[in-house]
């Protein structure tokens, strides 16, 4: 879940309230740090810095470490994802067949480089090792959709709709 999804505001005091919560969950052992590392980024979307602190003082070890054990893995995030995450495949088949091409046009489209957000926060770009559709290469997934046998052209027309869908979802209450 992301952070909006949550409802979450970005500010320091839901971090904290957030964090404390987090924290009553788990042991102040050290055996407990990749548990409360995943459950922060599971509820946030991301590790923010103050949050991986907090985490420091509560299990009584050095800032150092907790960045050194967040940064060895990649599974972890420093930065909040976008509302809609793009996985651009970059496997054998999407390569041969112009994953390149692909992700320089949505990087284009969106002003963005791989493993960006977008400034309004709406679109995450990541490049990813394979996402199992070699058949229908090249090939992108955004959220839970996959598109395939992609061109450059329909790359534009679906982030066109996403960025119309999301526009419509305004609500004037």
């Amino acid at each position: 879940m992301s952070v909006k999804e949550s409802g979450i505001d970005k500010s320091d005091e839901d971090f904290k309230e957030i964090s404390e919560d987090i924290l009553e969950e788990y042991s102040q052992e050290s055996s407990s740090l990749i548990p409360l590392l995943q459950e922060t980024q599971e509820r946030l979307g991301y590790l923010p810095k103050k949050v991986m602190e907090r985490i420091a003082e509560y299990i009584d070890i050095p800032e150092s470490k907790v960045y050194g054990v967040a940064t060895f893995y990649s599974q972890f995030r420093f930065e909040p994802l976008g509302d809609h995450l793009i996985k651009a495949c970059h496997g054998t088949a999407c390569h041969v067949s112009g994953a390149e091409k692909i992700t320089e046009t949505i990087e284009q489209e969106l002003g963005i480089e791989t493993g960006e957000t977008s400034e309004d926060g709406r679109f995450t770009l990541q490049k990813v090792a394979c996402l199992g559709s070699c058949s229908l290469a090249p090939v992108i997934m955004i959220d839970d959709t996959t598109y395939g046998n992609l061109t450059r052209e329909k790359v534009k027309e679906i982030i066109d709709e996403y960025e119309n869908e999301d526009a419509c979802e305004v609500n004037y209450d």
